[in-house]
C-alpha cells in the first residue's frame, strides 16, 4: 500500500512546487521590470486579474463543521485571487445537481464540485463543460473525476487512507473493528471502510447510522457495544462522530477505542487528551484553498495542478498525541 501511495504524493508535491517555481521565477531572468509588471496579476498577494465567480458546491449536511475548513480555505483563495465565491450545499444528490444547474445557469467562470454520489451529478457537470466553464473537484470522486471529465481534483484516496488506518490498528493491537458510516452511498465513505477492511487482520463490521440525527448514531453505537463486547475499536468517518462515538462507549460500559477520519478544533482536544487514538488528516482547509485557485491559475495562466492527470493529494495523514501539539494551535484558528 506504501509504495503504490508514495509517487502519487510525490506527483503532488511535485506539482505545487513547480506551480510556486512558476509564480516566484515569473519576474526574474528574462525582463526585469518590465516582465515582473506584465506577470503582476499572476503573483503572490492580491490579484489584479479580471474578477472572476466561482460556484462551490458541496454535499454537506447540515451542522457538519468539516465543510466549515473546505469553505474557509476556499474563501482565504478567493479573497487573493479577486474571486467571488458562491458556496452552496446539499446533502441530497439530486438537490446537489440542482445546486450546480444554477451555477450554470448563473455562467459562473468556474465550477468547484463534490461528487460523493457521482452518477446523479454527471449529466449535470457535463452540461457544465459543455457550456464552456471549467469545473474541478474536491474531496470526494477520486476515481471519476477524470472519466467526468474535470480538469482538477483535490483530496484524498479514501481506499489508500482506509488501507492507512487498517494497518495502524493491526500495529496498535485491534482485534474487532466497527467501522461507522454516516451516509449511505456516500462513495468516499464507503471506500473508507472498505480500506479499513482490505488491510486490517482481524474482523471489521459496518455500522451505518443517521449522521444527520447525532443522538440516534449516538444510540445506535451504544447498542452495537452492548451486544457485542468483543468489539474492541470503534472508526468513525468524521470528528463530530468520534466525540459522540466516546460516550457510546462510556454509556455501553464498553474498553473500545476510538479513532476517526479528519479533525475539527475539538477532536484535536480529544486526542490531546486520549479520548481518541488518532485521527486521519485529509486538510479540508487545504482542499478549498487549492480548488479555488486552481480554477483561477487555469483561467489567468492555463495551469493545470496534477498536469490534468492525476490527483493533488492533500491527505492522508496522521494526527496522534506524538504531534497533535503542533496541529493544535492551527485547529484554534479553525483552519485545521
Amino acid at each position: 500500500m506504501e509504495s503504490s501511495a508514495k509517487p502519487r504524493r510525490a506527483a503532488a508535491v511535485a506539482v505545487l512546487t513547480a506551480s510556486s517555481l512558476l509564480l516566484a521565477g515569473c519576474a526574474s531572468g528574462s525582463g526585469g521590470k518590465k516582465a515582473a509588471e506584465a506577470a503582476n496579476g499572476i503573483s503572490a498577494g492580491h490579484a489584479d486579474t479580471p474578477r472572476m465567480k466561482v460556484a462551490m458546491i458541496t454535499h454537506q449536511a447540515p451542522g457538519d463543521t468539516f465543510w466549515d475548513l473546505v469553505r474557509k480555505g476556499a474563501q482565504a483563495a478567493a479573497a487573493k485571487d479577486n474571486v467571488q465565491l458562491v458556496y452552496s450545499a446539499d446533502p441530497s444528490a439530486a438537490n446537489q445537481a440542482n445546486l450546480v444547474q444554477n451555477a450554470i445557469d448563473q455562467k459562473v467562470d468556474g465550477i468547484a464540485v463534490t461528487l460523493a454520489k457521482p452518477d446523479a451529478l454527471k449529466n449535470v457537470v457535463a452540461k457544465a463543460e459543455q457550456s464552456g466553464i471549467p469545473v474541478v473537484g474536491l474531496n470526494a470522486g477520486i476515481d471519476v473525476w477524470k472519466q467526468q471529465g474535470l480538469l482538477e481534483y483535490f483530496g484524498q484516496d479514501e481506499t489508500i487512507a482506509g488501507q492507512a488506518v487498517g494497518d495502524k490498528l493491526n500495529q496498535l493491537g485491534a482485534h474487532h473493528v466497527v467501522c461507522v458510516v454516516h451516509e449511505q452511498g456516500n462513495v468516499s465513505l464507503e471506500d473508507r471502510c472498505a480500506g479499513v477492511k482490505k488491510d486490517f487482520k482481524g474482523t471489521t463490521d459496518l455500522l451505518y447510522v443517521n449522521g444527520q440525527d447525532m443522538p440516534s448514531v449516538k444510540a445506535t453505537i451504544t447498542a452495537k457495544l452492548q451486544q457485542d463486547h468483543s468489539i474492541d475499536e470503534v472508526v468513525t468517518l468524521g470528528a463530530p462522530f468520534a466525540l459522540t462515538a466516546t460516550q457510546s462507549v462510556s454509556d455501553a460500559g464498553s474498553k473500545a477505542k476510538v479513532a476517526t477520519f479528519d479533525l475539527n478544533k475539538d477532536l484535536v482536544g480529544a486526542v490531546q487528551d486520549g479520548k481518541v487514538q488518532f485521527a486521519v488528516d485529509q486538510q479540508p482547509y487545504l482542499q478549498g484553498y487549492l480548488a479555488v485557485d486552481g480554477l483561477w491559475l487555469y483561467k489567468n495562466n492555463g495551469n493545470f495542478s496534477g498536469g490534468g492527470a492525476s490527483p493533488v493529494l492533500t491527505g492522508p495523514a496522521f494526527v496522534d498525541k506524538g504531534n497533535v501539539a503542533a496541529i493544535a494551535k492551527f485547529a484554534q484558528n479553525g483552519t485545521r
